[in-house]
């Protein structure tokens, strides 16, 4: 919470009562991700009087304000910036309205704004006319458009906002942040009553004005945060202070512990994707078991043909396996035999879909017990060399890393096999150019649709029922979709060729197999 606009909003009064009165002596860099700027009453020969140092480092990793007590600037490899500003005096410095940036202005009429964005943070200067000069990371260049109005937003945070969203925070307070607005949650949870939830808000938004700045630690990262969480290493009351602490406990972060919080993180991320797959897979479980069984609509159906009227789209027979009414839909254009063969097709496929969802429970659950154990002795390690080894030894990705293939592609899992499934063109493109040559490959014939992957279990062939059901998958994304029956191609990877300048999507096959299914989604 670093860059949260409540802590922004307790950090520029603190600047203010700094820097104003002050006149700017000069910015350089001398790195390429960092800039010093230097304030100071004024000059006596050489020396500055009541020196004040702000030092911006502007990673792409880590973007973060702090403020030493000095800095040696080097004699070589440094350039100066924001020229236009010296001798200038400073008049004010004030946090911009509800969004994470702070505006130092100058009694010249120009602007330094510090826009805090995470890996998209600049400093850029505006001049007396509100126009941007000049920027310190070029490559944002979307930021010359930017104007001190632009960056102060005016939002409705009444009780009447709050009632007319439902009881929502998120659409009053954007400027929480994934921490806060975790924090905010988990508080809120179970709690219906909007005047309970809003009394909730109100005293969180307290404790983030609080000026009780904790140094922390999150999943063995550190953090500076509003409130108590996490691993709490240092409290502090002054927001100078508690920037200075933080700052220095990331950068004294070891390899180690910085390895060891990214592959930690990325885990933790997919453990909570597979508790979500497994909640939503369940549940279409209990769905399916407590609905009405097509067999047993094709029982009754059976047991009452000669009352049934032709070409009725629905009727009322009384269902013995309940000792009720029930009212059962039927295709006007069929006998009412032929509509009972329709309800045993569906309760054969009925009972392929409840093992089919079997399948997928056990193997995630599977994958769940792997990421944990890998979660358990990851957490256990203390040498670097060992958790690299370790990761490489189980192809784990590392946080920075390109995503598992899991997490590209729509994903169903079958009888034991995972079947991957492209979003659009480009990305069936990438499945197929990731697939291992022995994977199995699908699509619908003839039509645009997803490129469809069997991942291929060394040893094992694969068997009909999951290349059955990853065909329908196939034609589920694909034009074929309604179709009474669409014809689907399969073959081993190793015969797909994508030819280069061949449009997104298109590729050549060069030995193919056909089989007919009807279209079925996940």
């Amino acid at each position: 919470m670093h860059q949260n606009y409540h802590f922004l909003k307790q950090l520029a009064p603190r600047l203010h009562s700094e820097l104003a009165g002050k006149h700017f002596v000069e910015a350089f860099s001398q790195q390429r991700d960092e800039l010093i700027i230097v304030f100071a009453e004024q000059e006596s020969g050489e020396e500055l009087v009541k020196p004040f140092f702000i030092k911006a480092t502007l990673t792409n990793s880590f973007s973060c304000l702090s403020f030493p007590e000095r800095f040696d600037r080097a004699r070589r490899n440094s350039v100066n910036l924001f020229n236009d500003f010296g001798g200038d005096t400073v008049e004010f410095v004030k946090v911009c309205s509800n969004e994470r940036a702070i505006q130092v202005h100058f009694e010249s009429g120009r602007d330094l704004i510090f826009k805090l964005f995470g890996n998209r943070s600049n400093f850029i200067s505006l001049n007396a006319e509100g126009e941007v000069t000049q920027l310190f990371n070029n490559k944002l260049s979307t930021d010359r458009g930017l104007t001190v109005a632009s960056l102060n937003r005016e939002i409705d945070q009444s009780w009447e906002a709050f009632v007319a969203n439902g009881g929502r925070f998120e659409p009053l307070f954007p400027t929480f942040g994934k921490v806060a607005n975790k924090y905010l949650s988990d508080k809120l949870a179970g709690k219906e009553d909007l005047t309970e939830r809003w009394a909730i808000v109100q005293g969180v938004l307290k404790e983030l004005e609080s000026s009780v700045f904790y140094v922390t630690k999150i999943e063995n990262i550190p953090a500076l945060t509003l409130f108590e969480t996490g691993e709490v290493v240092q409290v502090l009351h002054d927001p100078i202070e508690a920037l200075n602490a933080f700052y220095l406990a990331y950068i004294r972060l070891s390899g180690l512990d910085k390895e060891k919080a990214d592959i930690v993180r990325l885990l933790k991320k997919r453990i909570q994707q597979t508790d979500n797959y497994l909640e939503n897979t369940f549940q279409k479980l209990v769905d399916l078991e407590n609905a009405t069984k097509n067999d047993e609509l094709a029982n009754i159906i059976m047991a009452n043909l000669h009352i049934i009227p032709e070409r009725a789209e629905k009727v009322e027979l009384y269902d013995f396996y309940r000792d009720q009414p029930i009212t059962i839909k039927l295709k006007k254009d069929l006998s009412a035999q032929k509509n009972a063969e329709g309800y045993y097709r569906k309760a054969k496929n009925e009972k392929i879909e409840i093992d089919r969802l079997n399948d997928s429970i056990a193997a995630r659950e599977a994958d769940r017990r792997r990421l944990q154990g890998h979660l358990e002795h990851i957490e256990g390690i203390e040498l670097l060399r060992d958790l690299r080894a370790y990761i490489k030894a189980n192809k784990l990705e590392q946080g920075n890393a390109a995503p598992a293939m899991d997490d590209l592609f729509k994903r169903v899992d079958f009888m034991g096999y995972t079947i991957l499934i492209g979003r659009n063109a480009k990305n069936s493109d990438l499945l197929t150019k990731q697939a291992h040559k022995e994977d199995l490959w699908l699509h619908a014939k003839d039509v645009t649709g997803s490129h469809v992957v069997v991942k291929n279990q060394p040893g094992r062939k694969f068997p009909a029922p999951v290349i059955e059901r990853a065909a329908e998958l196939a034609a589920f994304y694909s034009k074929r979709k309604n179709d009474s029956l669409c014809p689907v191609i399969v073959t081993p990877k190793k015969f797909i060729r994508k030819p280069k300048g061949l449009p997104d999507g298109l590729v050549l096959i060069d030995k193919e197999d056909i089989v007919m299914v009807v279209a079925k989604g996940e």
